[in-house]
């Protein structure tokens, strides 16, 4: 049986505990899994590339014990299907929060299944407990004085607390 290569994508500015439960997720239908972190040219994110990298090693180390070996972190620019070309992925993974996200990576996954039939989408439902986190809303609860530490690992609360 061949090895199962999984990719999920993302900006990962900060890490929350949603993209970990979708993460946890991932490890459990492949043997790799590549996290694929978005860089976009045109867009200024709180955390460096290699801040998020830093952060998401840190918290899968913490919060996924040996599973952190199965990971691997890269950083892509193009189309999710060429990334995962690249690291001869063949599992697209996506994960879900609601009905919203839903009608729009079911367009995603239309898309990217034309381009690349060879992928494979696969949908993570999010746990109840972390279907309501978003990244923007946890760097704007940071930036305001708020305590993130519910909905982020403890290394990325620290990180955010530094930043602001």
């Amino acid at each position: 049986m061949s090895e199962r290569i999984a990719i999920y994508a993302g900006s990962f500015d900060p890490l929350t505990n949603g993209h970990l439960d979708v993460l946890r997720g991932a490890l459990a239908i492949a043997d790799t899994v590549f996290v694929a972190i978005g860089i976009h040219p045109g867009k200024k994110p709180l955390f460096s590339f290699e801040e998020r990298l830093a952060l998401i090693e840190q918290s899968a180390d913490t919060e996924l014990g040996a599973q952190a070996e199965n990971i691997r972190i890269v950083a892509f620019d193009g189309l999710l299907v060429d990334a995962a070309r690249q690291h001869n992925a063949s599992i697209l993974v996506r994960g879900l929060r609601d009905g919203t996200d839903l009608d729009y990576e079911m367009q995603m996954a239309g898309m990217n299944g034309t381009m690349a039939p060879e992928q494979q989408t696969v949908f993570l439902p999010a746990n109840p407990a972390v279907r309501t986190i978003t990244a923007t809303l946890v760097r704007q609860i940071a930036s305001m004085g708020g305590d993130v530490r519910p909905f982020v690992p403890a290394c990325v609360a620290a990180a955010l607390a530094e930043k602001f």
